[in-house]
């Protein structure tokens, strides 16, 4: 493990002073609030809440609502609708809507429980709970400080930055 960090690794994302939005995603939302997390967003994952519970948490932790529920979207002050039930263009919705969303993975927030990341040094007693081909490499390690799931830059990551390249990419459907 290294102290400097990948391009992009654990950096919190660029916002050009633009305050970002937070989101609270409903349940059929899970996977757009993983990748909004990858690119460091706070995005909170609204599983097993009712549309009441929902509805409260957002307008008391001032975040977005993003649902594919068009009921539910009518009762929010601020909610997002998403139509569509693919990831590319639930992405490209967000996106087109806030266009300072990141594009980049950050690794600021954690996937999970969207807790925030921090280094990993090497004599951390958690780096020893690392699989031992990681713990071999020269890589930089993050923890999530809430839920304490470990990260490192592997084959994830560029699968996930190629993935967020392509739904953005010339090629991409609008």
């Amino acid at each position: 493990m290294v102290r400097g960090l990948p391009k992009g690794f654990g950096r919190r994302p660029g916002w050009a002073g633009v305050a970002p939005p937070r989101w609270l995603a409903d349940e059929m939302l899970g996977r757009l609030a993983r990748y909004l997390r990858f690119v460091g967003c706070d995005t909170v994952y609204g599983r097993g809440m009712s549309d009441d519970e929902l509805l409260a948490t957002a307008a008391r932790e001032g975040r977005i609502l993003l649902t594919r529920d068009r009921p539910l979207s009518r009762r929010g002050r601020q909610a997002f609708l998403i139509d569509s039930p693919e990831l590319a263009r639930q992405w490209r919705a967000v996106r087109a809507a806030w266009p300072e969303v990141p594009i980049a993975p950050a690794f600021s927030r954690c996937t999970r429980c969207n807790g925030e990341l921090e280094p990993v040094v090497p004599e951390d007693p958690r780096a020893a709970s690392l699989p031992p081909g990681v713990r071999g490499r020269r890589t930089a390690v993050f923890a999530c400080r809430s839920c304490g799931h470990l990260y490192w830059e592997g084959s994830h990551t560029e699968s996930v930055r190629r993935r967020l390249a392509a739904w953005e990419g010339p090629a991409a459907e609008r």
